[in-house]
């Protein structure tokens, strides 16, 4: 074999190879993206949440999602709806729920299809479902959009905008939000063009401008899951309502380690304070 051919056979091979990689990201891509626990949590009074009690939400596509709930303590109004990251299921969130509870706001949360006890698996338009069946299950309660504000926390950022754009809710918190998830693919793969073979986008950047309720972005500095430049350029293009809150010291799954719940503990009082 000459050294040519030697050339040739080398290239032809990692082109091959190349291609193999392109084609598993694109089949196995949502693999990637979403990693259920499919345990079951436990009940949250057992896990330090009084208050909330289990409770089923119906989608628009007949799944039944596992969630929990507990409305506004007397004398107060509102509720927050947390939309949950990409990992993990209730049974992670208890330290993400008290906050909202110590203040006196109603909240319901729910596991995605797929996770934990709920049916079913998650797609882009899945999620979407599934948080309007959770807006479903509040307005039935008697409390419209109006009165509920929407934690959306990275992966469930996605979700929110979605709803906030749809509905008008009272406000909406962005917790580690990604441009889309197309551009935070094209981060951590930087080698492919994986931002044109994503095919759930969820795509924040295209929304945020259409959102007109109260918003506040909050993000950690040293955040290497969705780089802080992600929720800053979100800032930069959302209207005159938003506000943004970063932390030097905080990552990706800890800001509220660094004081982000008291941040959205004020901007619930001050959007409630507004409405009386």
């Amino acid at each position: 074999m000459t050294p040519a051919s030697s050339l040739l056979t080398l290239v032809g091979g990692l082109a091959l190879g190349y291609l193999a990689l392109l084609g598993g990201m694109y089949v196995y891509q949502r693999g990637l993206l979403y990693h259920p626990d499919r345990s079951a949590p436990a009940a949250p009074v057992t896990l330090g949440l009084a208050g909330m009690e289990e409770v089923w939400l119906k989608t628009e596509d007949g799944l039944r999602l596992n969630a929990w709930y507990a409305p506004p303590a007397p004398g107060k109004r509102g509720v927050l709806l947390y939309l949950h990251g990409n990992a993990g299921n209730l049974a992670s969130l208890p330290a993400k729920l008290s906050p909202y509870l110590e203040i006196g706001l109603g909240v319901l949360v729910f596991d995605w299809r797929g996770y934990g006890k709920s049916e079913g698996s998650p797609t882009e338009e899945g999620l979407y479902a599934d948080g309007r069946a959770a807006l479903a299950y509040l307005a039935d309660r008697g409390i419209p959009a109006g009165q509920v504000v929407l934690h959306g926390e990275s992966l469930g950022s996605g979700v929110a905008t979605q709803l906030a754009v749809e509905t008008g809710p009272a406000g909406v918190i962005l917790e580690a939000p990604y441009l889309s998830v197309a551009e935070a693919a094209q981060f951590h793969y930087p080698y492919l063009p994986a931002r044109w073979l994503v095919k759930d986008r969820f795509d924040n950047l295209a929304r945020i401008s259409a959102i007109r309720s109260p918003i506040l972005i909050l993000h950690g500095d040293l955040d290497q899951t969705v780089p802080v430049s992600h929720g800053r350029a979100l800032l930069a293009a959302a209207g005159p309502e938003a506000r943004g809150r970063f932390f030097p010291q905080a990552g990706h799954a800890n800001l509220f380690d660094y004081g982000a719940q008291r941040e959205a503990q004020d901007f619930i009082r001050e959007i409630f304070a507004a409405k009386k």
